[in-house]
């Protein structure tokens, strides 16, 4: 799931990834993507974002299902982004020229816990500067050995595009890394992709973002 939200000077970015499989998972994700959206557009950090969501969420979840959440909002005029992760895939930031991994700080996963507690990490984008996230479809993408893509590679992959490539390019180069590694072993998980490069304050940053059904 993927979901950007504008209010003014800011930018909000959520990629999601739910237990399970089947119709179960998926209204539990619609009804996750529906909390998520409105509370993220009452205000607060991405921290104080989950941490109502998860509560909510706590409340009605008679299956014992969870979500999996990374949130971000940039304020577009300063370039600031700050995020707040439920138990997410690390996020692949290129602040210095080269993609390289951030590990923000984590907590669990959106259900899985009433009194679940998040903390916001904070990164400043210059123009040029980007970030790619991911459902673990990607990371976990795996041959006919049995062997996973990983973040290593996935990071690899990011490196070896083109600086000035777009971000549908990014997201195209990403996928056909995991295509030429996998090569004919069946897909068990979806591959969902974000990137977002920050064009400066006087641009609207570009987000692109890529979906692959299992």
């Amino acid at each position: 799931m993927y979901k950007p939200t504008t209010e003014e000077d800011h930018l909000a970015l959520v990629i999601a990834d739910v237990s399970g499989k089947g119709i179960p998972a998926s209204l539990f994700m619609m009804s996750s993507k529906i909390l998520i959206n409105d509370h993220a557009l009452m205000g607060g950090t991405p921290a104080e974002i989950l941490g109502r969501v998860n509560k909510q969420v706590n409340a009605n979840n008679d299956a014992n299902m969870f979500v999996t959440v990374w949130l971000g909002i940039l304020e577009i005029s300063s370039g600031k982004l700050t995020t707040a992760s439920a138990g997410h895939e690390y996020p692949i930031i290129n602040i210095n020229g080269r993609y390289e991994l951030l590990k923000d700080k984590h907590g669990l996963a959106i259900g899985a816990m009433p009194t679940a507690k998040y903390k916001n990490t904070e990164i400043t984008f210059k123009k040029g500067d980007s970030i790619f996230v991911y459902t673990d479809g990607v990371a976990e993408a795996t041959d006919a050995n049995n062997e996973l893509f990983g973040t290593d590679r996935t990071v690899e992959a990011l490196n070896a595009i083109p600086g000035d490539a777009s971000q549908k390019d990014v997201l195209a180069g990403v996928r056909a890394a995991v295509d030429t590694f996998v090569k004919e072993a069946p897909q068990f998980d979806d591959l969902t992709m974000l990137g977002l490069k920050y064009n400066g304050p006087a641009d609207n940053a570009g987000t692109e973002e890529h979906h692959d059904g299992a």
